[in-house]
């Protein structure tokens, strides 16, 4: 009898807009992954180690330009990357991620007005070469796209805690990064699943599991909830 071969880490991240909610519905898909018997590695971004996280501090609260912000944020991201979600794949874990890089192109690029072309030559410069094979740059298997109205998102922000620099942004900016959002999705469609965040708690959560057992990671969701995958 063969032995069995250990099974292949997924990434998935969890993007959207301040206030769309994904963060509360991560907990949701670790559980159910951990049901399936996988394990399951739960981070975020900017975040994830302790270098990141002080950088994760100064980005929320600290003043600076846009070039220093994007700077911060992928110095961040390759030290997430090589110290946690590259080695977590290689044994087998399925990795959940609170943001990655499409937030960056979303709020830094999209929000900011910071130059994509530059961002995405960082990208590679950052994902690559890190645990992937040579040459590879590292990408999300599946980006869940939590996309609610600007309007809706301010709504929940107010009654939420204290913002930090990024939620206290105005309602323009938000309309902004969530243009930014839509064309990273025509970009990868293949990648990004869209769940319709204006949706009740438990519409999000089983369009979210519907989106990942159609790829064949989970057994079905519940079969009335439509995955939002886009075209």
């Amino acid at each position: 009898m063969k032995p069995s071969q250990p099974a292949q880490g997924l990434f998935i991240t969890f993007e959207g807009i301040d206030g769309a909610g994904k963060s509360s519905h991560i907990e949701t898909l670790a559980q159910a992954f951990a049901a399936a018997g996988r394990s399951v590695t739960l981070t975020r971004e900017p975040g994830g180690t302790p270098l990141a996280e002080q950088l994760r501090a100064l980005l929320l609260h600290q003043a600076m330009d846009a070039l220093t912000e994007v700077l911060l944020v992928f110095a961040a991201r390759r030290d997430h990357l090589c110290q946690v979600i590259e080695p977590a794949l290689a044994r087998g874990e399925v990795v959940l991620c609170d943001r990655f890089t499409d937030a960056t192109f979303a709020y830094q690029g999209a929000g900011r007005g910071f130059d994509w072309k530059t961002l995405s030559n960082l990208e590679l410069l950052a994902q690559t070469g890190c645990g992937q094979q040579a040459g590879l740059m590292r990408n999300p298997d599946l980006t869940l796209w939590f996309d609610l109205p600007p309007a809706m998102a301010a709504a929940r922000l107010a009654a939420a805690r204290q913002p930090d620099r990024f939620e206290a942004q105005p309602q323009a900016f938000f309309s902004l990064v969530a243009q930014g959002y839509a064309e990273r999705a025509r970009q990868a469609g293949q990648r990004f699943a869209r769940i319709d965040a204006a949706a009740t708690r438990e519409q999000v959560a089983a369009a979210m599991l519907a989106a990942v057992a159609q790829r064949g990671w989970l057994t079905a969701a519940d079969p009335q909830a439509g995955s939002g995958a886009l075209p």
